[in-house]
């Protein structure tokens, strides 16, 4: 607990810091819905070994920010089958090959529309959010708790605070202030909220960093989640680290936070890339006082940029045909499975595939 104190007290300081700087940021970071961008996301999946695959879709549907169209696919797999998981409502390809199949194949792409977004926290007139959708995104996952040490650690955040925009904002300022992105951390890392805390090892990439904001915001009551996806261009607004660096978007998954306030609705917040911004963006290393983190810090809270696309919102994941029984924490990359069991995703040796978007005019 002593920690944790330290912790608060160094948010607290950060934050009064960053506070009267922002005024003056120059760096110009302002995503607004200006119009729809149509991409067409492809992915070529050639397993070396293995005979099952499944593959995300980024066939999330938001009707101001993401709007998927036609799925197709070809290969020699014997079944190919879009399958829908009726709790979140996320959308895979289930492929299998033959046993005898020789060099195994699928490529499926999907298209699909993204613009920009930008909300005001907690103003505007969303609809109200369901009890079934609410319930949903108040409960506890696998390496998502809203108990314990998650709860305890996030009440001291938001004390004395009584508005849900409230706490989402000093829950967003307290992540930015006492987590760093670890460049080690393999692929987007796992999501394991409790290990974190209580080690103190807040580090991690976006599937850390982002799970401990969203599990946090829903132990005090807020409404939150994980919007699993990739990116598919570089950013308008000059940052390297926030976009797509080619066509080739194979290890560009990336996981953003959402968080459900009365008035705004669904309402972005990416404290991650902020700590990718100050880890990532050139010259690397950058200070919390640079203008460009700066103004990441003051725009991921409400707004991000279009382009990306989002394939799902899902955690505990279980592969409908696949022999384990085990669920993944989530399904952001394609995975595979041979006769000993799924396939290391990120091992370009064991599970060949390649990711590409290309962006199509109207």
């Amino acid at each position: 607990m002593n920690r944790r104190h330290v912790l608060k007290a160094g948010f607290a300081a950060g934050a009064a810091a960053f506070a009267p700087r922002l005024a003056s940021a120059a760096v110009d970071f302002s995503p607004m819905p200006k119009g729809w961008r149509s991409f067409t996301l492809t992915t070529r999946v050639e397993p070396n070994f293995a005979n099952k695959a499944w593959i995300p879709l980024p066939t999330f549907a938001e009707a101001d920010w993401q709007r998927p169209g036609r799925t197709a696919w070809t290969g020699n797999a014997k079944l190919a089958e879009k399958v829908r998981d009726p709790k979140y409502g996320m959308e895979m390809l289930r492929v299998e090959w033959s046993d005898n199949q020789q060099n195994p194949l699928i490529e499926v792409s999907t298209e699909v529309q993204t613009q920009d977004r930008s909300v005001r926290p907690g103003q505007g007139n969303a609809a109200p959010l369901s009890a079934a959708e609410r319930a949903l995104n108040l409960s506890a996952t696998d390496l998502l708790p809203v108990d314990g040490i998650v709860k305890q650690t996030a009440e001291g955040i938001v004390r004395g605070k009584t508005r849900d925009v409230d706490k989402a904002r000093a829950l967003y300022e307290w992540v930015v202030e006492n987590t760093f992105r670890n460049a080690k951390t393999a692929g987007c890392g796992v999501g394991d909220v409790s290990w974190m805390i209580k080690t103190g090892n807040l580090n991690g990439k976006c599937a850390d960093l982002n799970a401990l904001y969203v599990a946090m915001a829903r132990s005090v009551g807020v409404p939150a989640r994980d919007v699993y996806g990739i990116r598919v261009v570089p950013s308008a607004f000059g940052y390297k680290a926030l976009g797509a660096g080619s066509n080739i978007v194979t290890k560009a998954q990336h996981c953003r936070a959402e968080v459900w306030l009365s008035g705004s609705g669904w309402t972005p917040a990416d404290p991650a890339d902020v700590r990718k911004v100050v880890l990532e963006e050139p010259p690397t290393n950058l200070a919390m006082t640079d203008l460009k983190v700066i103004a990441a810090r003051k725009t991921l809270f409400g707004a991000w940029e279009g382009n990306w696309l989002a394939f799902n919102v899902a955690h505990d994941v279980k592969l409908p045909g696949a022999a384990t029984k085990d669920a993944l924490p989530f399904l952001m990359y394609p995975q595979a499975e041979d006769k000993s069991g799924l396939v290391d995703p990120l091992d370009p040796d064991a599970f060949k595939y390649k990711i590409t978007a290309t962006e199509t005019k109207a």
